[in-house]
C-alpha cells in the first residue's frame, strides 16, 4: 500500500492549482489541508521555513516548498506518465511553458483577478474561507480582507474601463489559440498530460476558471477550455471526448502546431522579460561579484535586485532581477545548451520565434540552485 503525501494550500492560490492536478493525475496518494490548519503552523511552516504554499509534506516528515521543487521531487518517485519529456523538442517546449506559462500568464491571472469589481465579493469571501472554513460570513469577510490586502500590498495598476477592456481582449486571444489546441487534442503534448499542461493551471483553474470575471468570459468563448479545466480537475487521464487517443505522449518527438501557436503567442507576450532577466543576472554576478551576490540571496527566498540598464539590439532597458523566474528560465537553457548542436537547430527550428531562440541561447553563466528554500549560485561557478 503506497503511503499518503499531504498538500498545503487553497482553491484560490495559483501555484497549489498546478500541484493539485499533478498529484491527481499522477494517482500519487495525497490528502490536501488548508494552510488554517494547526498542523501547517506547528510543524510544516517551521520545517520549511516559508509561509509560502503550495507546501507537501511527505510521508516519512519531509516538507518541500514551491511547485517546480515538489514536482522534480516526486518524479523521480513516481516516473510512471512522466511530467517532463526526455526528448529535445518536447522537453523544451515543457520547460518553455514551465516559465511562460506560468511566470509570464500570472501577469494577466493577477490583474483580471484584481482589477474587475465583480470579483471582489467571491475572491474576499473564498479568502477568508481558506482561513476559516466553519467561520461566519463575517468570519469571511474578515479574514478575507486581510489576505486580500496583504496579496494587493505592493500597490494595484489603475483600473478603468478601457484598461479591463484591453485585458478581456488579451484573455480572449489567449483563448482562440487554447480553443484551437483542445478541438484536436486532449494534452498540449498529446494523449497524457505534462507539466506543460500544470503549469497553466494556475492561470486557467486557479484565478481566470474561478474568478467570476474571467470565468464568465472563459464560459461564453471557450467550452472546450472549460471543459479541459474541469478534466485537469480529475484523476482520469482519458477524456470521454478523446476516448479513442492513446495515453502516451505524441510520437517523434511531436509538438504539435496548434500548441506551438499557443507557445509563440506566449513568446511574444512575456519572452522579451525573461531574456531580460538572464540579461541582467549575468551581468549584476559578474559585476558584483559571487559572495555580494550570495549574501543578497541568503537574506530572502524570492529576492529582487534594484533595476539595472540593459542593452539589446541597441535598445536600452531598465531591468529589476527577480531571481525566482530567472531560476526557472535558466531549466530550459541548461538542457537546451547540453544538446548536441543537430538537435539544437532542429529546436530552433521547430520553436521559430526569435525571442525564444535568443533566449534559449542565452549562456547559463552563473547556474542557480535552490537549496532549503533560499537560491545559491552552484558552487562549480566560482
Amino acid at each position: 500500500m503506497m503511503e499518503t503525501y499531504t498538500l498545503y494550500g487553497s482553491y484560490a492560490s495559483y501555484y497549489t492549482a498546478k500541484v493539485r492536478s499533478y498529484l491527481r493525475k499522477k494517482a500519487i496518494p495525497f490528502v490536501e489541508r488548508l494552510p488554517s490548519d494547526p498542523v501547517f503552523r506547528s510543524q510544516v511552516r517551521p520545517a520549511s521555513g516559508s509561509h509560502r504554499i503550495p507546501q507537501l509534506q511527505t510521508p516519512s516528515g519531509e516538507v518541500l516548498q514551491d511547485s517546480i521543487a515538489i514536482v522534480d521531487f516526486l518524479e523521480a518517485r513516481f516516473p510512471e506518465m512522466p511530467a517532463i519529456p526526455a526528448t529535445p523538442n518536447q522537453r523544451v517546449f515543457v520547460h518553455l511553458m514551465e516559465l511562460l506559462a506560468s511566470e509570464g500568464l500570472v501577469s494577466l491571472a493577477w490583474r483580471h483577478r484584481w482589477l474587475f469589481e465583480e470579483n471582489k465579493p467571491f475572491i474576499t469571501l473564498d479568502f477568508g474561507r481558506s482561513f476559516r472554513p466553519q467561520g461566519t460570513n463575517a468570519d469571511l469577510l474578515k479574514y478575507g480582507a486581510l489576505i486580500s490586502g496583504r496579496m494587493t500590498s505592493y500597490g494595484l495598476p489603475p483600473s478603468t474601463e478601457s484598461i479591463r477592456a484591453a485585458l478581456d481582449d488579451e484573455y480572449r486571444a489567449l483563448l482562440v489559440l487554447l480553443e484551437a489546441h483542445f478541438m484536436q487534442y486532449p494534452y498540449f503534448l498529446g494523449g497524457q498530460p505534462t507539466q506543460a499542461d500544470y503549469s497553466i493551471m494556475g492561470a486557467l483553474h486557479a484565478h481566470l476558471g474561478r474568478d467570476p470575471a474571467g470565468l464568465r468570459i472563459m464560459q461564453n468563448h471557450a467550452p472546450r477550455t472549460v471543459r479541459w479545466v474541469e478534466q485537469m480537475l480529475l484523476p482520469e487521464v482519458q477524456s470521454p471526448e478523446f476516448y479513442s487517443v492513446d495515453i502516451r505522449l505524441a510520437p517523434n518527438d511531436l509538438v504539435p502546431e496548434t500548441a506551438l501557436n499557443l507557445l509563440r503567442h506566449l513568446a511574444d507576450a512575456y519572452a522579451n522579460n525573461f531574456l531580460l532577466g538572464a540579461l541582467a543576472w549575468n551581468q549584476v554576478v559578474a559585476e558584483r561579484g559571487i559572495d555580494a551576490i550570495a549574501e543578497q540571496l541568503s537574506a530572502r527566498d524570492q529576492p529582487i535586485f534594484d533595476p539595472v540598464s540593459i542593452q539589446i539590439n541597441q535598445a536600452q532597458f531598465e531591468h529589476a532581477i527577480q531571481v525566482y523566474p530567472e531560476w526557472l528560465a535558466q531549466r530550459s537553457r541548461r538542457f537546451f545548451q547540453a544538446l548536441p548542436q543537430d538537435d539544437q537547430a532542429a529546436v530552433c527550428g521547430q520553436l521559430g520565434h526569435s525571442t525564444l531562440i535568443d533566449l534559449l541561447t542565452t549562456p547559463v553563466t552563473y547556474p542557480l540552485v535552490r537549496r532549503s528554500q533560499r537560491f545559491q549560485i552552484d558552487a562549480q561557478t566560482e
